[in-house]
């Protein structure tokens, strides 16, 4: 097996075709290890639950936390506990939140963004409902940071709460990102390639008491078990030092690739404004390979931005390829191909 692993991982970093091969995150095979552990009934009496909720508190700043079956699990539990409507962001935000809110009959009002960054001036043009939520992600279409601190002065001055997605958040070494002393709610996924990278699960916190008191139900039915809880428990190891190396990679890229959206903003992946995506997608694809799945997006998507981009999913690869070398060669063909 060793023998085996180490050939992959030769053959990972050689080039094929003049192409340097990129890998598709995964979880570390100490997760794959504890959760087949834990599959298996090799380890008894276990409370990994119950410590994973515990290290979410600390991480999120938080005194109620709870794991869930998915990301979109959490979105549902968070929106069952609001009695307004629900502002989202007009892009940059995720898909799910409109769906949710619509099988939920939330009234449904859409915030208007500078390429998904939500500047609060913009709720003043709005007429908002008495006990409203605002849901958003830590990242703008995952590659620029949000004004947590300026959004959270803003609602809590006028009664609006906020849910932030911090699935590319948590972790956040400035302490801004995914903390519930900023965001009412804090929700997470932990399914594959997010930065706790399972494969499956999320997780909810708040410092409100009443929000799982009145989404009991929905938190019942959207229960995770103790292989999932153990797989999260082991990437929240170094869940910071892996957010930390993925937004060093897209600060990186933005030092050498011009005409990127929001450039100068952490995030954790790049977005670059092209007239022809679709073209300049499938070029890009051809020449920056992948073992399997994808990393190279075209815009217009309500997920990254409603524009004409390109979008480099950087968070998507394992984080042996946002060393110094394959950034390089991101940075080459990309600059040779737009």
């Amino acid at each position: 097996m060793k023998c085996y692993t180490q050939n992959r991982l030769l053959l990972i970093c050689t080039l094929k075709n003049d192409n340097m091969i990129f890998e598709f995150k995964t979880p570390k095979d100490e997760t794959k290890q504890i959760m087949s552990d834990v599959a298996a009934g090799k380890l008894e009496n276990t409370t990994f639950e119950k410590d994973c909720e515990n290290k979410i508190k600390e991480l999120t700043n938080s005194e109620y936390a709870k794991i869930t079956s998915s990301g979109n699990n959490s979105i549902f539990v968070a929106l069952s506990s609001i009695e307004g409507s629900v502002l989202i962001p007009d892009q940059g935000g995720w898909h799910g939140f409109k769906q949710i809110a619509k099988f939920l009959n939330k009234e449904i009002i859409t915030v208007k963004t500078d390429f998904g960054i939500i500047n609060p001036k913009e709720l003043d043009e709005l007429e908002i409902p008495d006990n409203s939520a605002l849901i958003f992600t830590s990242f703008a279409g995952y590659t620029a940071e949000q004004e947590v601190k300026s959004i959270s002065k803003y609602c809590r001055e006028n009664g609006i709460t906020t849910i932030e997605d911090a699935s590319a958040g948590v972790g956040d070494e400035n302490k801004i990102l995914g903390n519930c002393k900023y965001s009412d709610i804090v929700i997470a996924s932990t399914g594959q390639p997010k930065i706790i990278n399972v494969g499956s699960g999320g997780f909810i916190a708040t410092n409100n008491e009443t929000l799982f008191n009145e989404t009991s139900l929905a938190l019942k039915l959207s229960k995770s078990n103790e292989i999932i809880c153990s797989g999260i428990y082991e990437e929240l190891k170094n869940v910071k030092e892996n957010l930390q190396i993925t937004l060093n990679a897209k600060d990186y890229l933005n030092k050498y690739i011009d005409n990127t959206i929001h450039g100068n903003k952490r995030g954790v992946n790049l977005i670059i404004q092209h007239d022809n995506p679709k073209e300049k997608t499938w070029e890009l694809k051809q020449k920056l390979m992948i073992d399997k799945s994808g990393f190279i997006n075209k815009c217009p998507n309500y997920n990254r931005v409603k524009t004409k981009a390109i979008s480099i999913e950087i968070k998507n690869l394992n984080y042996n390829c946002l060393e110094k070398e394959y950034l390089d060669e991101i940075i080459r063909v990309t600059n040779n191909l737009l």
